[in-house]
């Protein structure tokens, strides 16, 4: 199903060229490109005046909720080329009794399992897709922990576009047969993400795929940075006082941070922002140990394990952006351990009734941490992301049996 059809087939847009987020140097618009010269992401510039003329709240506010209904921040020209399954905007759920609990006032998660493919993934999978179809890629390969591919798979089927997935041998299995059933060619491999991508890389080389690979091509970043755009809207533009990201490659963070820059610019919002929370494992924590050395690119990290396959990344392309934005808002980079994970996991389901999934609970192990640490105030308002629907994973079997043939004590029950 595609959304908000209603456009002409060819729109305006507002994008003007793209950017290499490390020297500054300029790239056309409107051809293929993968890393800048420099070997760093690029991103899309925005013709924002031209943008804030066209854009009110009001306009907005009369259009579908979806992702598409942000159109003059989007880069798609053609809206043939959009693969949308429908990306509906997702709610804000308050947990009152958890942020009782912990010490907190003002505690919300924003949850990403509403999406298709049931993860923030389908955001950054559906612009860079679209925008692949746009510029004539037919045959795209990626690594992937397991939602990314999962939400690959899905807009290359409904793109006609062959897909070609490596996932390390331990990623969550439902993730791999969602892969598979979507049509997309997906292959263990014995090693980490970064492994994968290195044979995406030399298979880019050898075969002409087009590497898909986090922040290797610049329109993932546009889809992500939708979730900041959202957020604001749902907040009455009002940005919360803290947000707490899980990071891995850390799309998402750098989208968002990227989103309240345009914001502010077409007049949506004032100056002020949240601080950003870069959450990651204890068993893979390179943005936090580069963060805490205080240097603005991380080294590998070696013997990389967590049970949050998503935060599970040695190496992050974009490491100089997610370190950048969570200095300038004067927020932190934390680890958290697997431990702790797993409890977020089961006390949030008890207390609030939202399951989370794994890197979910790594957020609020965070948000915790932060509390106790006074990194954030008790009266903060806080937004935690919650990136998959909790049960696209193990949940641990908590049930009960009862032989109906014997008498059933119903006191004991």
């Amino acid at each position: 199903m595609r959304h908000d059809l209603n456009l002409t087939t060819h729109r305006p847009t507002f994008v003007t060229h793209l950017e290499c987020s490390l020297t500054g140097e300029h790239y056309p618009a409107d051809k293929l490109h993968g890393l800048s010269a420099a070997g760093k992401p690029l991103l899309v510039r925005y013709d924002l005046d031209g943008a804030r003329a066209a854009l009110t709240k009001d306009v907005l506010a009369q259009r579908p909720m979806d992702l598409w209904r942000w159109r003059e921040l989007l880069p798609v020209r053609n809206t043939s080329n959009i693969v949308s399954l429908g990306e509906n905007a997702t709610p804000l759920v308050a947990l009152p009794r958890t942020a009782a609990r912990l010490g907190g006032a003002h505690l919300i998660a924003k949850d990403e399992g509403r999406l298709p493919t049931a993860s923030f993934k389908a955001r950054g999978l559906v612009m860079a897709v679209s925008m692949a179809k746009e510029l004539g890629v037919t045959q795209i390969a990626m690594p992937t922990n397991g939602n990314a591919g999962a939400a690959l798979a899905a807009y290359a089927a409904v793109a006609g576009m062959e897909a070609i997935i490596f996932c390390p041998d331990d990623t969550p299995e439902i993730n791999v047969r969602e892969i598979a059933a979507q049509g997309a060619r997906v292959y263990r491999v014995n090693g980490l993400i970064d492994d994968c991508g290195a044979i995406v890389g030399q298979g880019a080389k050898e075969r002409g795929w087009f590497d898909f690979s986090t922040l290797k091509e610049p329109y993932r970043i546009e889809g992500k940075k939708t979730m900041g755009l959202e957020l604001a809207e749902q907040l009455d533009w009002e940005l919360p006082d803290a947000i707490f990201y899980p990071t891995g490659g850390g799309t998402g963070l750098i989208g968002m941070w990227k989103a309240f820059d345009e914001l502010e610019q077409i007049g949506f919002i004032g100056s002020k922002r949240p601080k950003m929370f870069a959450v990651q494992a204890e068993g893979c924590a390179p943005m936090v140990r580069a963060f805490d050395a205080g240097v603005e690119f991380a080294e590998r990290w070696e013997d990389a394990h967590t049970i949050a396959m998503g935060i599970r990344v040695p190496r992050a392309v974009g490491d100089f952006l997610i370190l950048r934005a969570v200095r300038e808002s004067g927020g932190a980079a934390l680890a958290v351990s697997d431990a702790a994970i797993m409890a977020a996991v089961r006390d949030v389901a008890r207390d609030d009734g939202l399951l989370l999934c794994p890197e979910g609970g790594a957020t609020l192990a965070a948000y915790s941490r932060a509390l106790d640490e006074g990194l954030i105030g008790r009266e903060d308002r806080a937004v935690l992301f919650n990136c998959a629907s909790g049960l696209k994973y193990p949940l641990e079997d908590h049930s009960r049996r009862l032989d109906r043939h014997m008498a059933i004590d119903f006191a004991a029950l």
